[in-house]
């Protein structure tokens, strides 16, 4: 039997979603991946993330993270991994049809890290939750019976990832086919999970809704994604890269924000850092520290020093392992296969920060809050949706954006228009419209 695998050749496709038939061969200045890229940037919903927490409450008097210098940063990281994966995959496509396109692997891995975030819902992971668990166990649980057994499963397990590819995918009212018409490698890069929520085989982890199933199976067959099972694919090879720099930036930086927070001292944070290098090195970082005085520097050189050191070792495991990644069958994150030296300091890091972070006052007070405005919003926008020839469903409707397709001719899509007008919310909108809906805010007279 021959061994199914994937091919570079057709791994890295130009192919536009909603533009198919539209494709020009005059030549470009900027290659389409490139186009990708600052598309997004000039995106209104990648604006949004700079008022979206990304851990600790925003804004503050000290800056931290927010998602949109999260996504720069972790694209920042992704395009170093690419490039050196690139580097050392090279020569092994010397005269191939591969070779030509793996240069572009730095534009869509760079592309997939900025979008990455995009469909989350304003305060932080907790916002996720808040609506997975507003279906599950809060009065959303009386729509249950107007949906399929699959419409309802994207409901109680949302989830931000799926809810990216929908907004990069997805044709809003007014909007041109094929949402932000983004190239088939850049859209199935950002999938980490490539099924649905019914087909998932780790339960409240999917990447696309039910509503995107069959866009994403057209992406999945144009490039020759690995169908494991029905309905079940094997990962872009390049969601592996993307997921490395999300997790390196999540990690490392958590802990710098925390020390800007006095969360942490600098003691404490150093010692962490050093834990992912041999004693060698440990000695030359330690004299380099010792010239700085200043320990917000003396921190961010050892952050760096890290990030470094893990964007090294994990194109290495990407390109080992490049042969079971194309078969489909690699196991695990880039993270789990790094020396083991690394995976342990990188354990203790995330043991500090569930610790002593995720479970601290500050970011238990914005999940306490977000969850309070977000299952309001939910209550009263569903309810409009539901139920639009009340008088104040109308009011209420006459205020959400044109986009969002309230009179969808099914419940699943009434529903999930008030998801993609929640989950396009900041935190400051859905703050300020919970009080105006609450009476409490008020325009001058």
């Amino acid at each position: 039997m021959e061994e199914k695998r994937m091919s570079w050749d057709r791994l890295i496709c130009s192919k536009r979603l909603g533009m198919e038939r539209y494709r020009s061969a005059t030549a470009q200045t900027r290659s389409d991946f490139q186009r990708d890229f600052d598309r997004l940037v000039f995106s209104s919903p990648f604006r949004r993330l700079q008022n979206k927490t990304q851990v600790f409450p925003l804004p503050g008097s000290i800056f931290v993270h927010n998602r949109l210098t999260h996504s720069l940063e972790v694209s920042s990281v992704g395009k170093s991994l690419a490039n050196e994966v690139c580097m050392m995959l090279m020569p092994r496509y010397i005269g191939t049809p591969s070779a030509e396109k793996l240069g572009h692997i730095v534009e869509i891995v760079g592309a997939a890290c900025l979008a990455h975030d995009m469909g989350n819902p304003p305060f932080g992971h907790s916002g996720e939750r808040t609506i997975g668990t507003y279906f599950s166990e809060g009065n959303g649980l009386a729509v249950k019976r107007m949906l399929s057994g699959e419409e309802w499963s994207d409901l109680v397990n949302f989830d931000g990832n799926a809810n990216s590819f929908r907004l990069l995918a997805h044709q809003f009212r007014g909007r041109r086919e094929g949402g932000l018409a983004m190239t088939y490698s850049s859209l199935a890069a950002i999938v980490k999970y490539p099924y649905s929520s019914f087909n998932s085989p780790k339960k409240g982890k999917f990447g696309f809704f039910c509503s995107e199933a069959a866009c994403f199976r057209k992406v999945a067959v144009e490039l020759g994604l690995i169908e494991k099972s029905p309905g079940i694919y094997a990962r872009h090879p390049l969601v592996y890269l993307m997921e490395a720099a999300d997790d390196i930036c999540y990690q490392v930086m958590d802990i710098e924000d925390a020390h800007k927070l006095k969360i942490l001292n600098c003691r404490d944070v150093i010692e962490l850092f050093l834990g992912f290098f041999t004693e060698d090195r440990k000695e030359r970082m330690r004299s380099v520290i010792r010239m700085i005085d200043d320990n917000n520097e003396k921190v961010a050189y050892m952050r760096s020093c890290v990030i470094g050191e893990l964007v090294c070792d994990c194109s290495k495991v990407f390109v080992d392992n490049e042969d079971i990644i194309l078969q489909g069958t690699f196991e695990g994150s880039l993270i789990d296969h790094m020396d083991t030296l690394l995976i342990e300091a990188y354990q203790r890091c995330s043991e500090t920060a569930w610790n002593k972070i995720y479970n601290s006052n500050d970011v238990v007070d914005i999940e306490l809050a977000g969850n309070q405005i977000i299952t309001f919003l939910l209550d009263r926008l569903l309810d409009a949706v539901l139920h639009p020839e009340k008088n104040y469903s109308r009011l209420l409707l006459s205020r959400v954006p044109n986009q969002y397709d309230t009179s969808a001719s099914t419940t699943y899509g009434k529903i999930q228009s008030v998801l993609d007008h929640i989950s396009g919310m900041t935190d400051v909108y859905a703050l300020d419209l919970f009080r105006k809906l609450n009476g409490l805010s008020l325009p001058a007279i």
